[in-house]
């Protein structure tokens, strides 16, 4: 097993600027994806407690980008455990073009920080990161 979960991404004309390179905000909406699909698969438990009153805050989010890309490049967003705090969570997203049978290209690089919170939306205060999501995250620590 990796020390990260990976998300495959084709990258669509949708995606992309007037330029043809891929506008800058996809790579927020990768990190995004690539989180929701770790809980759909590593942490099914946690989906069912978002249903319930749990909230993911995000509070930070950055990118910082090496090389473009365009549309149909293959990419794999690779997240990593960063930092487990009571309420918080913080993760690393590497963003690799893979080149077939040229190896692979690091093209951008971002992180994410979230907030564990629970109630109503007119009192929700912090709350312990859930149990089954810390378990899940264990073999990802960077």
């Amino acid at each position: 097993m990796s020390d990260y979960y990976e998300y495959l991404h084709t990258v669509g004309f949708e995606e992309t600027n007037i330029v043809g390179n891929v506008y800058y905000v996809n790579y927020l909406r990768w990190q995004g994806r690539c989180r929701e699909m770790f809980l759909k698969e590593r942490a099914p438990e946690v989906l069912a407690d978002l249903q319930d009153d749990l909230k993911l805050f995000t509070l930070k989010v950055d990118c910082e980008f090496f090389a473009e890309i365009t549309a149909f490049d293959e990419l794999s967003i690779r997240m990593r455990l960063v930092d487990l705090a009571q309420t918080q969570v913080e993760f690393s997203f590497d963003y690799v073009r893979l080149n077939p049978g040229e190896g692979e290209t690091l093209v951008a690089r971002g992180r994410q920080r979230v907030a564990c919170m629970r109630g109503p939306n007119t009192r929700t205060a912090p709350a312990r990161v859930p149990e089954p999501l810390v378990r899940a995250l264990e073999p990802y620590a960077s």
